[in-house]
């Protein structure tokens, strides 16, 4: 018997042969190919998360054929998940006064942790888990009667720490990594960058709008100071978004970079941009971050920021949009920017 490798160099030296070889080859490999490249995009662990495989877990998609069966069943336990964790958090929803329970931040928070996880998850932890995003107090009404109120925490430190208790599985940062770009795909469709966390928290109100623009605008003109961060120096430009943030009384921002005030900012998608959030650039000089400009975000197309000199810009413009990077939201919430 001609042993099989030798069959394959016999059959290449000629024409016919090599054809013959080229499809069976082809039929040989294709679907393992196919399978490792479905693999590397469908499994979570602790890198990318693959729009597809969020899209099926959170939305209820088919599954992919050719998966083998052992990731489509921890696929289908993660959708099971998803539809408890629902009923879960709208009955805790039910049970909010005023801001709800964001469904993507628990469920992304959930996916991070348990998808493909050795220890999985285990039967009736759903209410455990929710209640990690959640306080409870009890009111009175009108009538003296006692209820119970849900109340979102903010502080996702002690959102985390709540899950370390509660569930015993620890939060580590590539999980949180993880679980905003999930949320990012999931809840928008695309894997915006990552900031701090997950969009909390309403918009700018008009007031302290307005409070920061008397503030902001008081600078037009000066000029850009490498290192500056007061009216005395002169600003660059995390310097002079420190500044008027801080001294508007609209957000206490100690004096940090670009880089820094991005850290601190939940990602917001360009179409839900709003003004008083930030606007980030890269590449705009050689920096050693990301991130190497910011400037305020003030509405049609418009930012104010320290250039040279502090002035409005067109983010439409094609050097801006070359360099852009994210919008950003700091914490807060009820319209109302808060000190952190």
């Amino acid at each position: 018997m001609i042993p099989a490798g030798k069959l394959a160099i016999l059959a290449a030296m000629d024409e016919r042969g090599r054809r013959g070889l080229a499809v069976l080859l082809t039929v040989c490999f294709a679907p393992l190919a196919l399978i490792i490249v479905i693999l590397l995009c469908i499994m979570s662990g602790a890198a990318d998360h693959n729009r597809q495989a969020v899209d099926m877990i959170f939305n209820g998609t088919g599954l992919l054929t050719g998966v083998p069966e052992s990731y489509q069943k921890e696929i289908r336990n993660m959708q099971r998940a998803m539809g408890y964790l629902d009923d879960v958090i709208s009955e805790i929803n039910a049970m909010a006064e005023g801001e709800k329970l964001d469904s993507y931040e628990v469920k992304a928070v959930f996916y991070s942790l348990f998808f493909g996880a050795d220890s999985g998850m285990k039967p009736g932890m759903w209410r455990a888990f929710a209640d990690c995003f959640v306080e409870y107090e009890e009111r009175e009404d009108d009538e003296g009667e006692t209820y119970t109120v849900a109340i979102v925490i903010k502080d996702q430190a002690k959102v985390y720490a709540n899950i370390a208790s509660s569930v015993g599985k620890l939060v580590t940062d590539e999980d949180k990594t993880n679980a905003m770009r999930i949320y990012s795909l999931a809840r928008y469709g695309e894997n915006l960058p990552v900031g701090s966390g997950f969009l909390s928290g309403a918009a700018m109100g008009d007031g302290s709008f307005s409070a920061l623009m008397t503030e902001a605008t008081r600078y037009i003109g000066y000029p850009y100071v490498w290192g500056g961060s007061s009216p005395a120096t002169s600003f660059d430009c995390s310097g002079y978004i420190c500044w008027v943030y801080t001294q508007s009384g609209v957000h206490s921002l100690p004096r940090t970079t670009a880089q820094g005030i991005f850290n601190q900012c939940a990602v917001v998608p360009r179409e839900e941009a709003r003004p008083g959030d930030l606007i980030f650039f890269t590449g705009t000089y050689a920096a050693s971050t990301p991130v190497s400009h910011v400037g305020i975000y003030v509405g049609n197309g418009q930012m104010l920021h320290c250039g040279s000199p502090i002035g409005y810009a067109d983010i439409n413009s094609a050097y801006w949009m070359r360099h852009f990077y994210a919008f950003g939201r700091l914490p807060g919430g009820d319209g109302v920017q808060i000190c952190k």
